[in-house]
């Protein structure tokens, strides 16, 4: 699935068997990193808290827009919920759980 209207190039999704995966192409002028794989999980809050258990070390979380609220890694928006992490080898990734409309 692509993203619709004016986000149409800035976004995918790809679903592999039962799992779906982001591809988030950066602004050419976006001065700070992003996240370049997104994984969509069903629930942030428990998924966040398992990896944590495992010594995952999150970002802390930025607000996503006026109507964002942070509670620890993890920041919410009308939309849904996202969590930053790097891996062993410094890539960002996210992890996304979509708001239920």
């Amino acid at each position: 699935m692509r993203a619709p209207g004016n986000m149409k190039n800035s976004w995918a999704s790809v679903n592999v068997g039962k799992s779906e995966f982001w591809l988030v192409r950066p602004e050419k002028n976006e001065k700070r990193d992003l996240a370049y794989s997104t994984f969509v999980v069903k629930n942030i809050k428990k998924t966040v808290s398992g990896l944590k258990k495992k010594g995952v070390k999150f970002l802390p979380a930025e607000r996503m827009g006026p109507d964002s609220k942070i509670e620890g890694p993890i920041s919410y928006s009308p939309y849904g919920a996202g969590a930053i992490l790097k891996d062993s080898e410094d890539n960002l990734l996210m992890l996304w759980e979509t708001a239920q409309m």
